[in-house]
């Protein structure tokens, strides 16, 4: 990690610190899962959650549109996780990441499925098949806006049966409180 993101992650950190949140949870071994970023309603989700990953030990990766990754943000959203994926054509991220499991000892992607700080209706299904054809854990992300904690909960390894596996993340996410409530998609009737 460059100088620069060492500093804007310290920055980070500290402003997280100063803003009266607590943190739950650890992070399961071995260090390779797919962190599920829900609800996310706020790019507050991202400094938060991103101001917590010292005390829940985490080196998160995500994926962000390749226009955040153009000259001058570029290198230091590469050295924060970041890997552009280029939505303007149909790449097969799914696969892409799966690799990417493969080639690292230690991944932790951090994917937010609704794929939009606005209701979307339904989740995206990218995170499942990355965690299936991976043969890794969904851990539950959190940002839970009532009681100002951010943090990790269960891990959950894919069964291939998606309605079920939903039904319980469902069950989860039920109980966080997103900063807008009205824009989160995480009842049972709205995942894919």
């Amino acid at each position: 990690m460059g100088w620069l993101a060492r500093a804007v992650k310290g920055v980070l950190v500290a402003f997280f610190k100063t803003q009266g949140w607590t943190v739950e949870g650890t992070a399961p071994t071995p260090r390779k899962f797919v962190v599920i970023a829900a609800p996310h309603t706020s790019n507050w989700d991202f400094v938060y959650f991103m101001g917590a990953t010292d005390a829940l030990n985490l080196n998160l990766s995500f994926m962000g549109k390749d226009s955040l990754f153009r000259w001058p943000f570029g290198g230091i959203m590469r050295d924060l996780g970041g890997i552009p994926v280029d939505r303007s054509k149909n790449n097969d991220a799914v696969s892409a990441m799966i690799a990417e499991f493969g080639r690292r000892d230690e991944f932790m992607l951090t994917i937010a499925p609704e794929g939009s700080r606005n209701r979307a209706g339904k989740w995206k299904t990218g995170f499942y098949h990355i965690a299936m054809g991976a043969k890794v854990p969904m851990v539950c992300g959190m940002m839970d806006y009532k009681r100002k904690v951010v943090g990790l909960g269960p891990a959950i390894m894919p069964s291939g049966d998606y309605e079920k596996d939903m039904a319980e993340l469902a069950r989860f996410y039920a109980a966080c409180t997103p900063k807008y409530p009205d824009k989160a998609t995480f009842q049972p009737g709205d995942l894919d």
